[in-house]
């Protein structure tokens, strides 16, 4: 396993033997608080994962044993003036639009605290796999603001608009059996194995055509909110894209062979 920090507090992780890459929330003293710099790291080491062809899946953790993320750096926010606010919307922006535009599969394993944009970043991944001490939830209107890292967009997607509705509006944080029961979160295991259950999710993932889990994802993620007929159009260019691939070709030859693939990734 091989590592690399992007700027003081996210650290990238890539498993040489399976294709996954481990994006770290690193900030531990402050419980993994999204500041400015902490937006840009996020930001930055999505912009390597997204270019490297050799990642087949990302998974979002944390160092911090009590929390994967608890939301906006609110004292860096009390410093702030209506111009120093404004100026740092476009970085905190980079961040979640970073995970969320990842053209590979994402898992989010979430333990302790995923609040406010902390949610939102695991929100922004494919799948969240939770473990029993999770506690998620979208509280900004209960600091004047409301979910500004895709929440009032992604929440909605997953439980629909009623359900997002209420939980945005009363601003509840909603612990991980409930989450699980309501669509929150995909998985809760057992405490302390959410990194090691999602680690496990990614490795089966990445056993698959990477021209196939890029384009499955594509149109996944493009044929949302689409009428049927769109939505089958999107699917429609997404197998074009692999049909005459080389992953394809392999794919059919081991089914044939009974043999494990080896993809070319192209």
């Amino acid at each position: 396993m091989s590592e690399e920090r992007f700027g003081e507090f996210v650290l990238v992780r890539r498993h040489e033997q399976g294709h996954v890459a481990e994006l770290v929330l690193d900030r531990p003293k402050a419980m993994n608080a999204v500041s400015t710099e902490m937006a840009r790291c996020v930001a930055g080491a999505c912009a390597a994962l997204g270019e490297d062809r050799d990642v087949r899946v990302v998974v979002l953790t944390s160092t911090h044993e009590r929390a994967f993320c608890v939301g906006a750096d609110l004292k860096e926010r009390n410093s702030f003036s209506d111009a120093d606010l404004l100026r740092q919307r476009p970085v905190t922006r980079g961040a979640y639009t970073g995970v969320l535009e990842l053209p590979v599969p994402t898992v989010a394993a979430v333990h302790g605290f995923a609040l406010g944009g902390g949610f939102e970043l695991a929100l922004a991944c494919d799948v969240i796999v939770a473990d029993r001490t999770a506690v998620v939830g979208l509280p900004e209107v209960s600091v004047g603001v409301i979910p500004g890292g895709g929440g009032t967009q992604l929440l909605p997607r997953r439980v629909g608009a009623a359900r997002a509705a209420e939980l945005i509006f009363s601003a509840r944080r909603v612990e991980a059996v409930e989450a699980g029961e309501l669509g929150l979160v995909d998985q809760v295991v057992e405490a302390g194995r959410d990194r090691e259950e999602a680690l496990a999710l990614a490795a089966r993932i990445a056993g698959n055509s990477p021209v196939g889990l890029r384009a499955a994802k594509r149109a996944l993620r493009l044929g949302q909110g689409l009428d049927l007929r769109a939505g089958l159009e999107v699917e429609d260019a997404a197998w074009r894209a692999v049909a005459f691939s080389g992953d394809r070709a392999e794919g059919v030859a081991a089914f044939n062979e009974r043999r494990k693939p080896e993809w070319p990734g192209e």
